[in-house]
């Protein structure tokens, strides 16, 4: 099983957006030495609680910083872009980083009403076309002549560039059957809503025709991890984030506490029980027993890959993270 890592570049309490960007190029020189296959970073708008609103940027600087994990975006949202700057974006990162860079699109706005009107400059957003607008953008990374008709007589440069690995993420099943068909992988966001199963993930290999972009199907599933050398360490530090998750589906979106601030919280009964229904999405324990979690879920669902988001409240526990369950896992 490859094992990687999905970065938001967190902003937690009483730390900055800068030293979130920091802590990201942190993270991906540990998980390049340690021996991590990826690392993207994801894409959110209008928030003080992550601070990475530009991936692809975020990703040049990583792959400059790094000599072997591959980079990417995880993903990059597609409704805000047109088709043919994002083919021209991931050229240029590959022809930088030749053989190292991910193309990772999601249909989601990742962000709200808001920022989605202005990044659309007041217009009506463009929500309907999204796998229309992915296969434009393929077309265009692989130097062919897009079957839209807008970009029928445009290239993308530069030109003969070695093509990006090709992803779409999903989070509901729903772009499985699409993904196999486009001949991408396949990124599950187990860590977002939970509701992954069998069918979903057959759906997707069944459908599966091979492209230039990728020969077999290829599955990734992410993951919320909180792990530590105890099940009592870790519970200690994933509850920050287990508030925040039950804060943010009340509606209330916050910077994750700290820990202490965390254990002295009020939480109700009900609250206490969610957050135990929630281990599906965040899986909590001690470095053994979360190995071993993660190799009995690829056992069943057989996928190929998972993918680390981990947010504890401070950076040390973060990468910490990361050494325990490499030192379990390779």
């Amino acid at each position: 099983m490859r094992l990687s890592v999905l970065d938001q570049a967190p902003i937690t309490k009483g730390h900055t957006a800068p030293e979130a960007l920091k802590n990201a190029e942190e993270l991906a020189i540990l998980a390049d030495e340690l021996g991590y296959y990826r690392m993207w970073m994801a894409e959110h708008h209008s928030t003080n609680t992550f601070a990475s609103s530009a991936p692809e940027v975020t990703a040049a600087h990583l792959a400059a910083k790094t000599e072997r994990i591959r980079l990417g975006t995880g993903g990059v949202m597609m409704m805000h872009y047109s088709p043919l700057k994002l083919a021209e974006v991931f050229k240029t990162l590959s022809a930088l980083s030749p053989g190292r860079i991910d193309f990772g699109v999601g249909r989601a706005p990742g962000g709200d009403n808001h920022s989605v009107y202005a990044l659309s400059e007041g217009r009506q957003p463009m929500m309907h076309n999204m796998y229309e607008k992915f296969e434009t953008a393929l077309s265009l990374i692989n130097d062919e002549v897009p079957k839209d008709d807008l970009y029928h007589r445009t290239i993308a440069t530069p030109s003969q560039v070695e093509l990006p690995e090709a992803w779409l993420l999903g989070s509901t099943g729903n772009s499985a059957i699409q993904a196999g068909r486009m001949g991408v992988g396949y990124s599950f966001a187990q860590f977002f809503m939970g509701g992954m199963t069998k069918e979903i993930l057959e759906a997707y290999r069944k459908n599966f025709e091979p492209t230039i972009f990728m020969e077999k199907p290829e599955i990734k599933v992410t993951y919320m991890v909180t792990t530590a050398e105890t099940q009592e360490e870790a519970e200690y530090e994933a509850l920050p984030q287990d508030i925040w998750r039950l804060l943010f589906t009340k509606g209330q979106i916050g910077q994750t506490m700290t820990p202490e601030e965390a254990a002295n919280f009020p939480l109700t009964e009900m609250d206490r029980m969610t957050i135990q229904e929630n281990r599906n999405i965040h899986i909590v324990g001690a470095a053994k027993e979360v190995a071993a979690k993660l190799r009995e879920e690829q056992a069943y669902y057989g996928f190929d890959e998972a993918m680390i988001c981990s947010i504890p409240h401070s950076q040390e526990k973060r990468l910490e993270v990361y050494r325990l369950l490499a030192n379990e896992l390779f």
